[in-house]
């Protein structure tokens, strides 16, 4: 982005082949250093809350995640898993109008999770009942959203996309990882950084895709067939995964992932670890802590009460609040897990080159834009974009940037919806620049460079605009979540499914797919899959291309 949002060597043991089971009881894994027990329904098994790691708690608060290298008996996946620490949500919606508090209640960023605490790396697994340990069948790895500061793998369920995959006749096994999130997977600062803790977050998610590697197969998963999936900080981390050691994946001399699926996020340029916006955020929790006068304040974090280091760590501001996606807590280059900023990284060709899916929601910004009711100039845009966002960049550049966007309601965001929806002035100019930066037209940034550094592998992409009637929201970020899951009905979420269900079989949405109209790679002839309410289209990705000249000429200044 051009804005912001979100490994351990020692491994889980290689599980030992158990012989198929069949589903007459309760569907019982058998592992290396567990026996795994889970729950069966409508035609799905499920393994909800597997242990791939150990307890990040007490001296591992704050390091890299370990392997588990005890065996852990029987353990009952049945329940809802833990989620890991979140940043708090205490945002005053009082001003907001009735129906668009309504809709932000169902979006992720306001979910509750209902059980966290620092115990909480654990991998959930679903299959088609009818799989067994011979089936080889293709995995989804997915990787949920929430600004890097929430989220976690309570509120995801597989049931709806595995029924689906056995009705079109391609199983898939559904698998969702447990991450640590905000400061205690996402802290910044020099301290951090000479320690070797940055990037936690995603490193979790590097060990639970080795998970995957050593101990899919014996749920009836193809290790070689793992597509990674995500949706906003999850959709960022694939891209992030893809970086990750220069372009490294490869685990045992085998790739971790061989395609990606990412909804709403893609490449977040970013100044390092230690940069000075990360050294006040760590200094703010430290703060915060009272581990100021210590001599090591790093380990004082690591030794303090859970509340306490919980209490501190949400001190920072948070991305459903002012500050926005301008974001205390994100990945940032540390030189050696994440060698450089991921932008840098992509131009270089530092990156596994797999096949890819990436596409926005039409109105991505309007959710990040609802909260800053002062902005009612453009001298206050850019002097907001100049504080709160890009100190790298000149109050003459970020004008420059801000004019190619109309000071005009009827040409911000939501879009297609003329001059009404104004929230307060500026509000739809700078929902339509937060959600560019962010989403929609870095991907298309991300797309150019991609095509030309690598022109043989293949990418397609779209653009959601099912739900541009919402008032103020429009098609807004997170809103394709229940059309992904398939609790929607009609055409989104049918379209969605089949392609998605297609790529994670073939690497192609294309083959096998019935129904849908046919979507050409991106670079074919820079065409969007256009998703709609009643009919589906072909889109050019030409719009607004004004600004996406500027971004792309001025990356290096927009860093978060």
């Amino acid at each position: 982005m051009w804005s912001s949002i979100g490994l351990a060597v020692c491994l889980i043991p290689l599980a030992v082949a158990a012989p198929a089971h069949e589903r007459r009881g309760t569907p019982t894994v058998e592992l290396e250093y567990a026996t795994v027990v889970g729950s069966s329904l409508l035609g799905v098994d499920s393994f909800k809350g597997i242990p791939y790691a150990e307890p990040p708690i007490g001296p591992l608060r704050l390091k890299p995640p370990q392997p588990i290298t005890t065996h852990l008996g029987t353990v009952q996946a049945t329940g809802i898993p833990r989620g890991c620490p979140q940043m708090l949500i205490g945002t005053n919606t009082g001003n907001l109008p009735e129906n668009v508090v309504g809709e932000l209640l169902n979006d992720q960023f306001f979910q509750t999770v209902t059980d966290a605490g620092e115990d909480c790396l654990t991998i959930n697994v679903q299959r088609p009942s009818s799989a067994n340990a011979d089936s080889k069948l293709p995995v989804v790895f997915w990787i949920f959203g929430g600004g890097f500061e929430l989220g976690s793998t309570q509120i995801y369920d597989g049931t709806g996309l595995i029924s689906t995959s056995v009705a079109q006749g391609k199983d898939i096994i559904y698998v969702a990882v447990n991450y640590r999130v905000g400061g205690f997977g996402f802290m910044p600062g020099a301290e951090i950084l000479k320690d070797g803790a940055a990037n936690l977050g995603l490193l979790d998610q590097r060990l639970g895709l080795q998970w995957v590697a050593d101990n899919i197969a014996q749920f009836g998963g193809d290790p070689s067939k793992v597509t990674i999936w995500g949706e906003s900080a999850g959709s960022i981390s694939v891209l992030d995964q893809m970086i990750l050691y220069n372009g490294n994946n490869t685990y045992k001399g085998k790739p971790l992932f061989r395609a990606g699926i990412m909804d709403s996020g893609s490449v977040i340029p970013a100044d390092p670890v230690d940069c000075p916006k990360g050294q006040v955020v760590y200094d703010q929790v430290v703060s915060a802590a009272g581990c100021s006068g210590a001599s090591d304040t790093l380990e004082c974090l690591r030794r303090i009460d859970y509340t306490t280091f919980l209490n501190a760590a949400n001190s920072v501001p948070g991305i459903v609040g002012y500050n926005s996606v301008a974001l205390s807590y994100l990945p940032r280059p540390d030189g050696v897990v994440m060698t450089d900023s991921p932008d840098i990284l992509v131009e270089n060709g530092q990156y596994a080159k797999v096949p890819f899916i990436v596409g926005d929601q039409e109105d991505e910004g309007t959710l990040f834009s609802l909260l800053q009711s002062n902005i009612s100039t453009t001298e206050d845009l850019v002097n907001y974009l100049s504080t709160i966002f890009f100190h790298d960049a000149s109050i003459e550049q970020l004008e420059d940037l801000v004019a190619t966007y109309p000071d005009d309601p009827s040409a911000g965001s939501p879009f297609n919806t003329g001059p009404l929806y104004e929230l307060y002035p500026q509000f739809k100019r700078l929902a339509a620049i937060l959600g560019d930066l962010t989403f929609t037209l870095t991907r298309r940034v991300f797309l150019n460079i991609a095509s030309k550094v690598s022109p043989d592998v293949p990418s397609w992409s779209y653009l959601a605009s099912y739900d541009n009637v919402i008032p103020f929201l429009g098609t807004f970020h997170g809103s394709d979540l229940l059309a992904i899951y398939g609790l929607t009905p009609g055409i989104p979420a049918h379209t969605i499914q089949s392609y998605y269900i297609s790529f994670i079989n073939t690497m192609d949405p294309n083959e096998g797919t019935v129904g849908e109209i046919e979507w050409p790679q991106w670079s074919e002839g820079q065409e969007l899959l256009h998703l709609k309410a009643l009919t589906n289209s072909l889109l050019p990705d030409t719009f607004r291309n004004e600004s996406c000249a500027y971004i792309t000429a001025h990356k290096d200044v927009l860093h978060i």
